[in-house]
């Protein structure tokens, strides 16, 4: 069965606190009718801080859809690369290891795909499988890894590699004034994340054995979250239902879970897309479980804002980074929601690493294969 390694996660180094964002949002949004409401709002979403891929400042001035695009793709070639060498040694693989690359992001837009820039400049195989994923938003984390599942399946020696860069902050409108984008404007932050999925799994590495997947659009919903394509750029669009979303979703997986055995509501680990607190609080609520289940996400939410694609694998990451490791065969969930609305969903099984992840650990061998390499 494929594993599911621990990610690599990064955010940029520009901060902005809750208190910075509803100063800013007074300022630029004086007199503004639909302020108030923003500003509860803003407050109600838990973000405690996010980070930013540019000073606040230049953040809010708008130089231009070209000049924004340009500056998404500088920054996810300058950050991209070491988070991928840290998520590929995380599973002892190396560049050459990797069968095909899932890029996903909806927040700029390259082509071709920073997936041919990455095998060009970090020793990928010139025969590596390229999967950009650009329009599935959040729900494009949990996609990545249902698609690197069902490719570790189709291919059993395989390794994929998933690369999220999500740099929101780059969609900021400053003459936008309704409530979603004002609201949108104290939610999202920026952050570059990676893993593998490795086909086979490998002795001495913590993982998630990957079991089933499934995906599900709740009907006549596609205009809930969406993008306006302006002059200016990327416009998001946000339905005040959206929130509500989760009690029509909890039934979808419950029986994604029965059906494999298992049940919902029983499971030892959940990592879900934090897309805002009620998301969270609602999920909860209809899958019978106690809202501490979700502390990743919580932290990721509370931490970093909702980072969009990146979201489950930084709540993944800080599961692997929690005191205490799971048992192996101790069972989980993985969910990210998004525009559609579309849910992205997998089950899976931890395998525990015998020695602290902290420790040294053995380097996995791959098995030989023969492949184009890098002079096809």
């Amino acid at each position: 069965m494929p594993i599911l390694h621990k990610p690599s996660v990064r955010v940029p180094e520009y901060t902005i606190t809750m208190e910075e964002t509803l100063e800013f949002a007074r300022k630029a949004h004086e007199g503004k009718p639909q302020l108030p409401l923003a500003l509860r709002l803003i407050e109600n979403t838990g973000v405690q801080k996010r980070h930013l891929v540019q000073p606040i400042e230049k953040t809010l001035n708008h130089p231009g859809f070209e000049e924004r695009n340009h500056i998404y793709e500088t920054e996810s070639k300058k950050r991209c690369p070491e988070v991928i060498e840290e998520a590929l040694a995380n599973a002892c693989l190396t560049a050459e290891d990797i069968d095909a690359i899932i890029y996903v992001s909806c927040t700029g837009f390259l082509m071709p795909s920073l997936t041919a820039w990455l095998i060009n400049t970090m020793g990928f195989r010139y025969d590596t499988r390229q999967l950009p994923i650009a329009q599935l938003g959040c729900a494009a984390g949990g996609a990545a890894i249902n698609r690197a599942h069902d490719f570790c399946m189709a291919h059993p020696d395989s390794n994929v590699l998933i690369v999220s860069c999500e740099l929101c902050s780059l969609c900021y409108q400053p003459d936008a004034d309704d409530i979603g984008s004002l609201l949108s404007d104290g939610l999202f932050g920026d952050a570059v994340a990676a893993a593998v999925v490795r086909g086979r799994g490998a002795p001495g590495i913590s993982g998630i054995q990957l079991e089933r997947n499934a995906s599900y659009l709740i009907p006549n919903t596609e205009e809930w979250i969406s993008y306006a394509v302006r002059d200016t750029g990327f416009h998001f669009q946000l339905d005040r239902r959206v929130p509500g979303t989760m009690e029509p979703l909890a039934p979808v997986l419950r029986d994604l879970a029965a059906g494999h055995g298992w049940d919902a509501g029983a499971l030892d680990f959940y990592i879900i897309h934090a897309g805002g607190p009620r998301i969270l609080d609602d999920l909860a609520k209809y899958l019978g479980v106690d809202r501490t289940v979700f502390r990743h996400s919580w932290g990721t939410l509370s931490e970093y804002g909702n980072i969009a694609s990146a979201v489950v694998l930084d709540a993944l990451r800080r599961r692997f980074e929690e005191p205490g490791e799971l048992p192996s065969g101790a069972t989980g969930m993985i969910a990210g929601f998004g525009p559609g609305i579309t849910a992205e969903m997998a089950l899976g099984t931890w395998v525990a690493d015998p020695a602290p992840y902290a420790q040294e650990r053995p380097v996995a061998v791959p098995v030989p294969r023969q492949y184009a390499g890098r002079n096809a």
